[in-house]
């Protein structure tokens, strides 16, 4: 609900704009921080669930493809239906309906194939309500904070994701050892009742723009011109069908972002998903030096996404360009891992691909935004990570595991393969970022321009 705007000079509302907004950013970032732990639990429970119920690896996998099926579709199909609603609400409520999911996924496991059936169910369904977090996290951040300082506040939010995945181990044994005594179900109940009290606290802090509060737009309290995007939405009155056509489906800038999303997904969870395989059976390693890479990766994939934003934000917002920087140091890295002979060397070039794969994962997002209207950023965003988890995450698991086993695609053949694969992805999703950049720098100068003009006529 928007309130009119308070009587008041902008430097006094810009004073009254922290408090509602860090409440609005923690409901986001705890929100999404908390789906992690009702998503990774599964991980977590495989061989608990392997030797408590004889299930097959056949089997957990068809309860992961379930989820990441309905994820990808509701990342544009149900982020289509929450443009132009208070996103802060989506997130908790989307919260709110996969904790009952897993609670009930909790309650209904077992060795039958009834309970088999219900698991896939109840697991696609909570991968459809968790499909609405970071789209609506991005729509609701965006319309709290300045184009200056937009990146820095998104990046710190994409950490949330990573303190989830991280934590969510410590919360599903938890929850098994010091409730059920350490029968399997407690990684999902536990974690549920978690979500759905995060959910419903969620629904009562803070709001989805400034606008709620009376505090008007942030364009008005940080003296920023409105973009030409969001001007067009206003001045035509457009509707939510138009504003998707225009500025989503015959979006030019959209299609190449879900493109280069497409292969930076192959990157990314190329290097997530064999690190600790590679790093035992082909380097050498033991696993538990082979897990280590893991951890690095992921340390510094924690550190990479707080920074790269506020990098981007240092030179006035060219997430294209910065993201061509980091995907260039991946290029060059990925040479180091794939022949690391030290432990050392093995571990220090997997902190450092974790550090600039995620420049490029959250800046892609951020560059998104730039192009659409606040009215079309969930959609906007969605469509990428639709396009990112049915083809690229698919190829990543799938699709490299083959040409590692030996099963030539394009050609190449086992790990040598898979690595020609992770190389020829990023070179293509640098290319594809290098087009983004200069379509960027043209706005930024067009937006000066008007700007100029604005101050000019004023």
């Amino acid at each position: 609900m928007r309130k009119p705007t308070l009587d008041l000079p902008v430097s006094e509302r810009k004073k009254m704009w922290f408090g509602p907004f860090i409440r609005s950013y923690l409901v986001v970032f705890v929100s999404y921080m908390v789906m992690y732990f009702i998503r990774k639990n599964f991980n977590i429970a495989q061989n608990d669930l392997i030797s408590d119920y004889g299930m097959t690896m056949t089997q957990l996998g068809t309860i992961g493809l379930g989820f990441s099926i309905t994820y990808g579709i509701g990342k544009t199909a149900l982020n289509y239906w929450c443009d132009g609603k208070n996103s802060k609400n989506i997130l908790p409520l989307g919260l709110l309906l996969s904790g009952f999911c897993m609670l009930g996924f909790g309650l209904v496991m077992g060795p039958s194939m009834g309970s088999f059936y219900m698991m896939i169910g109840l697991y696609a369904l909570s991968g459809l309500f968790q499909s609405v977090g970071g789209s609506n996290s991005y729509s609701t951040i965006t319309k709290w904070t300045s184009k200056k300082n937009r990146g820095t506040f998104l990046g710190m939010w994409n950490i949330s994701h990573n303190i989830g995945g991280a934590g969510a181990a410590g919360v599903a044994l938890f929850g098994a050892n010091y409730f059920f005594d350490g029968n399997v179900a407690g990684m999902f109940i536990v974690p549920a009742i978690i979500a759905i009290v995060v959910a419903f606290i969620g629904f009562f802090m803070g709001s989805d723009s400034p606008e709620a509060y009376g505090l008007g737009t942030a364009e008005e309290l940080f003296e920023e011109p409105v973009s030409e995007e969001d001007k067009a939405v206003s001045e035509n009155k457009m509707s939510k069908l138009e504003i998707f056509k225009k500025y989503v489906l015959f979006n030019k800038v959209i299609w190449l972002l879900c493109f280069a999303n497409v292969f930076l997904y192959v990157v990314r969870i190329g290097i997530d998903q064999w690190s600790t395989v590679y790093g035992y059976e082909v380097l050498g390693f033991d696993k538990e030096t082979a897990i280590s890479g893991f951890t690095m990766f992921e340390t510094g994939a924690l550190i990479g996404t707080c920074l790269w934003g506020f990098f981007s934000d240092l030179i006035n917002g060219r997430r294209g360009l910065v993201a061509c920087v980091a995907l260039l140091g991946v290029i060059a890295t990925l040479g180091f891992y794939q022949h690391a002979d030290t432990i050392f060397a093995y571990q220090a070039s997997l902190f450092a691909l974790g550090f600039l794969v995620f420049g490029p994962q959250l800046l892609i997002g951020v560059a998104a935004v730039g192009f659409v209207p606040k009215q079309g950023i969930a959609v906007a965003d969605g469509i990428k990570g639709t396009f990112a988890y049915l083809i690229g995450d698919s190829f990543a698991k799938l699709g490299l595991g083959l040409i590692a086993d030996g099963t030539p695609i394009f050609g190449q053949t086992g790990w040598s393969g898979t690595f020609v694969a992770l190389d020829t992805a990023a070179i293509i999703c640098c290319s594809i970022m290098a087009v983004v950049a200069i379509l960027e720098e043209r706005k930024i100068h067009r937006e000066k321009k008007e700007k100029k003009l604005a101050e000019a006529n004023a």
